[in-house]
């Protein structure tokens, strides 16, 4: 069963996941058609994660230009550059099982490489899908419009021995993540 997560929303991913170790974070998204479906071009919008450790600093970031964490513990499924096709347009993948102790928050952001603002993407959403059984767990829509080029999405954060996960999707600006690593920390 998916849940379908409001602003500032909160699930344990340990009671949906059943004992989650694998998951995926799935960013989609569309392009706005212009009068009589024409126009609307190409919109290169960028998934990353910010791993931040217990004094909120950034101890690693997985983005286009780093597919992958030093410790390996999170990949990028590689860049999407018009969010054509159905689904997933990027996909982020976290083994939360090998996340360093040290770790204590995950931030999931989406940037406008080109600087295209937001009132151009229809349609967005992330999702968090239990990677070994493909089962959808949570979905958060993103489709809000606006001049804004940046959404801090989500943040999947380390309580106790287990994980839970909160719904942000929240404007931000800038056309790289470390543009976004102030307006992410917020949220920590």
């Amino acid at each position: 069963m998916t849940i379908s997560l409001k602003k500032q929303q909160t699930i344990s991913l340990e009671k949906q996941g059943q004992g989650l170790t694998k998951m995926f974070m799935g960013l989609g998204w569309d392009v706005t058609k212009g009068l009589f479906g024409l126009g609307g071009g190409d919109i290169d919008l960028d998934a990353s994660c910010l791993m931040f450790d217990e004094r909120g600093e950034v101890t690693d970031t997985v983005w286009f230009r780093q597919l992958a964490s030093r410790d390996g513990s999170v990949r990028h499924g590689g860049d999407n550059l018009t969010g054509a096709g159905e689904g997933d347009d990027e996909r982020i993948f976290v083994d939360l099982s090998t996340v360093p102790q040290g770790v204590r928050t995950l931030i999931f952001t989406v940037n406008s490489f080109r600087g295209q603002s937001f009132a151009k993407v229809k349609n967005a959403f992330c999702r968090v899908v239990d990677d070994a059984s493909k089962q959808e767990i949570a979905r958060i829509d993103l489709s809000e419009q606006g001049s804004h080029t940046g959404l801090i999405m989500a943040k999947v954060q380390r309580i106790g021995s287990g994980w839970q996960i909160t719904a942000l999707g929240e404007r931000t600006e800038g056309r790289v993540v470390e543009q976004l690593v102030t307006d992410a920390r917020r949220f920590i």
